[in-house]
């Protein structure tokens, strides 16, 4: 059984349901979790950018951050904690033309890839964590979201 946590503090109004959360994240499990408790934080520009700046060293918001769990003293499965902005979907969306749940369901599918050790840093890590993406967004009904940039 899988858990999202969806936190959002700033309470806002335009995001996808608790349930579509959970159906992207769980559409994004390489393998099977008897139990996994996935926290999803929604936040503001300015806590994406200080997040950022804190802990990639980079000063500007950013779509999603990723943060692992290597905490071995949880009693409970827990990859790590998702930390999505919504300003920044949401005109990422506008400008490249994507359907809104799209683009919304890339940023869980991303982040949750990187949650199970995927990354993007070399090339051909970065083209077998897109190919992930787009065969799970598929399933989910979306198109291919590097298709459209």
């Amino acid at each position: 059984m899988v858990n999202v946590d969806l936190q959002n503090d700033d309470e806002f109004e335009s995001i996808p349901s608790i349930d579509q959360f959970l159906h992207w994240v769980e559409s994004s499990l390489l393998q099977p979790f008897i139990s996994l408790e996935q926290t999803i934080r929604v936040v503001s520009e300015a806590e994406s950018q200080t997040l950022n700046r804190q802990f990639r060293g980079k000063d500007k918001a950013t779509n999603v951050l990723s943060f692992p769990s290597d905490d071995d003293y949880l009693d409970y499965d827990c990859l790590g904690d998702l930390v999505i902005c919504l300003s920044v979907v949401e005109s990422e969306a506008l400008v490249q033309g994507k359907e809104y749940h799209a683009h919304w369901a890339h940023m869980v599918v991303h982040g949750m890839l990187h949650l199970q050790g995927f990354d993007h840093q070399i090339d051909d890590e970065a083209e077998e964590m897109e190919r992930l993406e787009i065969k799970i967004l598929s399933t989910l009904g979306y198109t291919s979201p590097y298709n459209e940039l």
